[in-house]
C-alpha cells in the first residue's frame, strides 16, 4: 500500500521536489504552505495547516539541503517550521505524520561526518550532524530525542534520515520506515515546538 506523502522543501531545492513528482512513483499531496495563517492561536494554526495542506497525508518528506538550517533565522524557515510542526501535531481528527528527512547531495558532507571513537562509552559511532546548523529544531529534536546516552539507536529516533541517492533507488522503503514510527513508542516522546 502506498502512503500519501507531503513534501516540505525550500524554494532553492524545488528541482528535487519536481524530480520526486515527475520520476518517482510516490502518492503525494502538492499543497505547500506559502502564506502565513493569520492567527495567534497555535492550536488553530496547526489544525488549519493539517486541514488545508496536509490532509490525508501520513508521511512528510523533508528535503534537507544547504538552506535548511535553523541558524538561518525563523523568518527564513517559517513555512518549513509550520509544516513540520503540523506534521508532528496530534490534534482533533488527525494523527501525526511520520517524518522522513532526505539529505540532498549538496549537504552530504555537512550532515555525514564519518565514524569516531566515543570518549564516553569507548565504542565507535557514526557522526550525523543534525543540529541548528543543518536543519530546523522540529527535525533535529525529533531525530535526537534526548535520552541521556552518547548515541541513539534507530528505535530512539522518531525522524528517519536517508541520503537522496539511496532514497531515489527505493523511496517506498524509507517512506514505510517513517510511517511505521507513528505507531512505535518513540512517537510518544516527540515535541511539536521544541
Amino acid at each position: 500500500m502506498k502512503r500519501k506523502c507531503f513534501i516540505s522543501f525550500k524554494t532553492e531545492n524545488k528541482e528535487y521536489k519536481t524530480y520526486i513528482q515527475d520520476y518517482l512513483d510516490i502518492d503525494m499531496i502538492d499543497k505547500s504552505l506559502d502564506t502565513a495563517i493569520d492567527s495567534e492561536d497555535e492550536e488553530h494554526i496547526m489544525r488549519k495547516i493539517r486541514e488545508n495542506h496536509l490532509h490525508d497525508s501520513t508521511v512528510t518528506i523533508h528535503l534537507i539541503g544547504k538552506y535548511s538550517a535553523e541558524s538561518l533565522g525563523t523568518e527564513e524557515q517559517k513555512f518549513i517550521k509550520k509544516e513540520l510542526q503540523a506534521s508532528l501535531y496530534h490534534g482533533r481528527g488527525n494523527t501525526q505524520n511520520g517524518i522522513l528527512g532526505v539529505v540532498l547531495p549538496e549537504a552530504y558532507d555537512q550532515i555525514y561526518g564519518g565514524s569516531y571513537q566515543c570518549t564516553s562509552c569507548g565504542g565507535s559511532h557514526n557522526s550525523i550532524n543534525i543540529n541548528d546548523n543543518s536543519v530546523i529544531k522540529e527535525f533535529s529534536y525529533n531525530f535526537y530525542i534526548p535520552n541521556g546516552k552518547c548515541s541513539h539507536t534507530e528505535d530512539e529516533r522518531f525522524c528517519v534520515l536517508v541520503k537522496w541517492d539511496d532514497f531515489t533507488v527505493d523511496p517506498e522503503k524509507y517512506i514505510e520506515q517513517a510511517f511505521d514510527k507513528r505507531n512505535q513508542s518513540i512517537s510518544e516522546k516527540t515535541r511539536v515546538r521544541p
